[in-house]
């Protein structure tokens, strides 16, 4: 799970594991596996980030 910001600036945590697609126009808007779409204020790079960091703790 990791925690970004919608662009009202509430946090919001995703379970990186349904992350689909990301794309960066400027905003970053996240399609989950789901269908459902997101945007949020991280690029994409600090998304990625997020989600080694993340999967890293797993282990």
């Amino acid at each position: 799970m990791i925690v970004l910001t919608k662009l009202n600036d509430i946090e919001i945590v995703i379970n990186c594991d349904y992350i689909e697609i990301m794309q960066e126009t400027p905003d970053t808007t996240i399609t989950l596996t789901t269908g459902r779409k997101i945007i949020v204020k991280e690029a994409v790079d600090d998304i990625i980030e997020k989600i080694i960091k993340y999967k890293q703790s797993l282990k």
